[in-house]
């Protein structure tokens, strides 16, 4: 018997190196999946994609999903109960009024704002980091660009893809809190900051910005157009319902149970950010950003603009390395056994010291960044220290902005849940996360479905929550309840070791300032 298709839901999340789908049952299992691989690119001093890439990657992402039911069972997807579509956060991408794109997109990765993000925090008494939305409106304005005069509107990736699918111009209160603060009493746009701008600079910001949406709520359909540009062969239907669009932030609240007060996540890939979900307002900070979750709660943000890629690109170079002698080795096996080798390395981590900022960073103030490995001629060059300075590295901003919640704010979270790639090896990202926050860290069975998974269960909320039922109390209770979880604690001395290390690294941020400025 063919599977009732409208008892499923998809998720699908535009990340920074893949694009993903998932199609989920009524009971929260993940039936098939679908990807596609891309990759930024450095345009004219702008990391971005093109909008051509962005549909040509969802439906090839879309195609692979779709196969994948087919093999695994026999029938064709060619409906759903709901969709979602998730994406990075934050970015710029304006258009007139005949949906004409101004400039190309303009990402979360970019740190070409600080001007405006500066002004704007000074003027809201609020921290504006350089990623979001109106920093890049108002910096547009302040360069005097061209297009300024001709924008309509402006959005985020996701919720231009749910514009396209749907023909409505809405996102979800998380991704709109990426966008421009959110009033603290109720979800909608802050309009009194919203007065503010416009008196102080012309820009009447509420005029540009999409409609918000509370999770569960009413997003729209998708349209015939809309099914076309997810599927240009026909067979998938309109009509289905597409919930709230959100960001990855969003959605990793979601997939890690991570949405109530006082708990939080860690989301760590190409990038890395903590969510700690809050019970009181915070100083202003230029290291933390509040958002909020999908269901409008306020969360403070410590998001680092660099995370996994330079370890990578190390790996990479021993595979080559490797390749040169004839010695060839999968890809998990690489991974799994290099980072493994990271919990070798001594106390001091042979007194290396490393800094990943492939671009810029604006947790510690950089607009652009050089990739940095320093040792002295007594250090302990040795390949344990080595991988573990650079997964200290990866962390160490995370840890600067995480710090500043507990000392300064004495906010507290008894466990923080990991998910992304930075966790896929069993208990190494999860011991060096733990001591560079000095928490218990859980990662679940399930933090590997990540986004899209995160996205499909905002779907399955919107379809089949209970009347006056709360997103919180849907994923604690019919979701998470049985799900198993590994949890550990690094020991007083790993923690003592990584607070040794972020001195050093604090330090040597000069040097980084300086290989900017002479090469």
């Amino acid at each position: 018997m063919d599977m009732e298709l409208k008892n499923t839901v998809i998720g699908i999340e535009l990340g920074s190196t893949r694009i993903k789908a998932v199609l989920m049952g009524k009971d929260h299992k993940v039936l098939s999946q679908g990807a596609f691989t891309w990759e930024n690119s450095f345009v004219d001093g702008i990391w971005t994609y093109s909008l051509d890439e962005v549909r040509d990657g969802i439906r090839k992402c879309f195609s692979e999903l779709r196969k994948d039911f087919e093999k695994t069972y026999g029938q064709k997807l060619t409906t759903t109960g709901a969709i979602g579509i998730s994406a990075m956060m934050h970015g710029y991408l304006p258009f007139d009024r005949d949906d004409k794109q101004l400039v190309p997109f303009r990402t979360w990765r970019n740190t070409m704002t600080g001007e405006a993000a500066e002004k704007l925090t000074e003027m809201f008494s609020f921290n504006i980091p350089q990623r979001w939305s109106v920093a890049h409106l108002y910096q547009a304005f302040l360069n005097g660009e061209e297009h300024t005069g001709r924008i309509a509107y402006i959005t985020t990736l996701a919720g231009y893809v749910h514009y396209v699918l749907t023909g409505r111009k809405v996102v979800g209160i998380g991704e709109a809190s990426g966008m421009f603060p959110i009033d603290p009493e109720k979800p909608e746009y802050n309009k009194k900051m919203a007065e503010i701008m416009r008196r102080e600079t012309g820009i009447d910001i509420l005029s540009y910005l999409p409609e918000v949406l509370v999770a569960g709520e009413d997003a729209g359909t998708l349209t015939s157009e809309g099914a076309r540009y997810l599927d240009p062969t026909g067979e998938f239907e309109s009509g289905i319902r597409v919930v709230p669009p959100e960001g990855d932030a969003g959605t990793g609240m979601v997939a890690t149970d991570s949405v109530r007060e006082h708990t939080g996540n860690v989301s760590a890939g190409t990038s890395d950010f903590a969510m700690v979900v809050l019970d009181k307002e915070l100083g202003v900070h230029k290291e933390v950003g509040i958002v909020t979750t999908p269901a409008g709660k306020p969360v403070a943000m410590v998001h680092c603009t660099n995370c996994t890629s330079d370890i990578n690109a190390w790996i990479e170079l021993i595979r080559e390395s490797m390749e040169c002698f004839g010695v060839g080795v999968d890809t998990n096996t690489l991974y799994t056994t290099l980072f493994s080798k990271a919990l070798e390395g001594d106390a001091e981590s042979g007194d290396l010291l490393s800094y990943n900022y492939y671009s810029g960073e604006g947790v510690t103030g950089f607009d652009e960044g050089r990739l940095l490995f320093i040792r002295k001629p007594d250090s302990v060059f040795n390949l344990a220290n080595f991988m573990k300075t650079h997964f200290m590295s990866s962390l160490a901003t995370l840890k600067i902005g995480m710090d500043i919640l507990r000392n300064e704010e004495n906010v507290t979270v008894d466990n923080i849940n990991g998910h992304g790639g930075f966790f896929k090896t069993p208990g190494v990202g999860q011991r060096f996360l733990s001591a560079a926050i000095d928490a218990n860290v859980s990662v679940m069975e399930t933090a590997g479905e990540g986004g899209p998974y995160g996205m499909a269960l905002l779907c399955a909320y919107a379809l089949w929550k209970d009347d006056g039922e709360t997103l919180e109390d849907y994923l604690d209770n019919k979701v998470f309840r049985d799900v198993k979880r590994t949890t550990l604690k690094a020991s007083e001395e790993e923690v003592a070791s990584f607070n040794r290390f972020i001195e050093k690294y604090k330090k040597g941020l000069e040097i980084e300032r300086k290989a900017i400025e002479r090469f």
